[in-house]
C-alpha cells in the first residue's frame, strides 16, 4: 500500500509576523482559510471508496499551534473519525518553534497528531532578526526537546539565501540542526515572491538574491550532512505547482532543483576519483539519472574534460556512494 500525504493548508492562519520572504497563498496555490468541513471531504476523497490507506493528514502553510484554539480544535475533531479507526495512520503538522509548549503538546497528543515539523529557517539570531521571524535559535532548541520528550516525530525545516545569510552560517545551522536529532529535515533554498517585503528589498537593492547555480552547490553540501547523519531530506526546494512561477521573481527556484543537487554530489565524488583509465561508475541503484547529471550535464562535463567511462547501478551501494573500475592494462 503506497503511503500518501493529504496536504490541507492553512495560508498565513497563526503567524503573529510577516516573515520576509512569506507569500504562503503562492506557495500553496490557497487564498482562503481552511473550513473545518474541509477537512473529511479531503479525506474523503483520498479513501475513494476504500475503508482504510496507507496515509498521513498534514496541515501545512501557516502556525498551526498559533492559531486561535476555537478554530485549531474544530479542525483537529474533524480528523477524529479517521484517526480513531485507524482510517488514516497519523496527522503532521507545522509550526513556529516559539509556538509550542505542554499545553498545546498535550492537545496535539490527544487528537492523535504524530509528527511536528518546526519552521526553524535558521539557527543565527542575526539573520532570524533580519527575516523578521520573531524568535530565536533558543526557541527552536527548546521546542525540538518538548517535542521529543512527547515522543511525537520530529521535522525541521531551514532555509538559504536569508538576509544577512551566508554559506558558512547556512553550514553551521545544519550542523546545530542535526545535533538536536530531527527525525526528518526540509531545505527550503529562498525564492523571492511578489507581494512580499522580501520583494520590496530585492528592489530596493537591500538583498541580493542567492542564485540557483549557487544555491545548488551549497545544498549539495547540506544534503549530504544531513544524509550522513542518517536524517532523510523529505523535501528539498519549493514544491513546483500552486501559483509559485506566476509569483516567482527571483532566487533559487527550479523545479528539478534535488535532482540539481543530488547530481552536483554525484558530480563531485566522481570528479575527486575518475582517472583517465575509469572504464566504469558504479551508483546507488535509482541513482543513474542524477549521476549523470540534469540534462546529462554531468556527462558532458567529463567527456569535455577527456574522461569517458559508463555508468552502471550496484545495488550494494547507499545513499551517493560510488565505486570505479579502472581499465586494465
Amino acid at each position: 500500500m503506497k503511503h500518501i500525504n493529504i496536504a490541507l493548508f492553512v495560508p498565513h492562519a497563526g503567524c503573529p509576523h510577516q516573515c520576509c520572504f512569506c507569500n504562503q497563498k503562492s506557495i500553496s496555490g490557497s487564498t482562503e482559510a481552511l473550513k473545518p468541513q474541509e477537512v473529511p471531504a479531503a479525506v474523503e476523497t483520498a479513501l475513494n471508496g476504500r475503508e482504510k490507506i496507507d496515509a498521513e493528514l498534514a496541515f501545512f502553510g501557516g502556525s498551526f499551534t498559533a492559531i486561535e484554539r476555537g478554530y485549531m480544535i474544530s479542525l483537529l475533531e474533524q480528523t477524529r473519525p479517521y484517526t480513531e479507526n485507524g482510517i488514516i495512520s497519523g496527522i503532521r503538522i507545522s509550526t513556529r518553534p516559539d509556538a509550542v509548549d505542554r499545553e498545546v503538546l498535550d492537545i496535539l497528543k490527544k487528537y492523535g497528531v504524530t509528527s511536528i515539523e518546526l519552521g526553524c529557517q535558521s539557527m543565527d539570531d542575526g539573520v532570524l532578526k533580519l527575516s523578521n521571524r520573531g524568535h530565536t535559535a533558543a526557541d527552536v532548541e527548546n521546542a525540538c526537546a518538548l517535542i521529543k520528550e512527547y515522543g511525537f516525530s520530529l521535522g525541521v525545516q531551514m532555509m538559504t539565501g536569508l538576509p544577512g545569510d551566508t554559506d558558512e552560517k547556512c553550514i553551521e545551522t545544519a550542523k546545530k540542526l542535526i545535533s538536536l536529532k530531527p527525525d526528518t529535515c526540509r531545505i527550503y533554498p529562498t525564492a523571492v515572491l511578489e507581494n512580499t517585503p522580501l520583494a520590496d528589498m530585492l528592489r530596493n537593492g537591500e538583498y541580493q538574491a542567492q542564485t540557483t547555480d549557487g544555491a545548488v552547490k551549497l545544498c549539495a553540501v547540506l544534503l549530504k550532512m544531513f544524509c550522513d547523519a542518517d536524517i532523510p531530506v523529505i523535501r528539498l526546494g519549493l514544491h513546483s505547482g500552486g501559483n509559485v512561477e506566476d509569483g516567482y521573481i527571483a532566487g533559487a527556484y527550479h523545479p528539478a532543483f534535488r535532482e540539481l543537487c543530488e547530481g552536483e554530489i554525484f558530480y563531485r565524488e566522481i570528479a575527486a576519483r575518475v582517472t583517465k583509465n575509469t572504464k566504469t561508475v558504479y551508483v546507488p541503484k535509482g541513482k543513474t539519472s542524477p549521476a549523470t547529471g540534469h540534462g546529462r550535464r554531468n556527462m558532458k562535463s567529463f567527456e569535455e574534460a577527456g574522461f569517458h567511462f559508463v555508468i552502471r547501478e550496484d545495488s550494494t551501494l547507499l545513499r551517493y556512494d560510488i565505486r570505479i573500475d579502472e581499465e586494465t592494462k
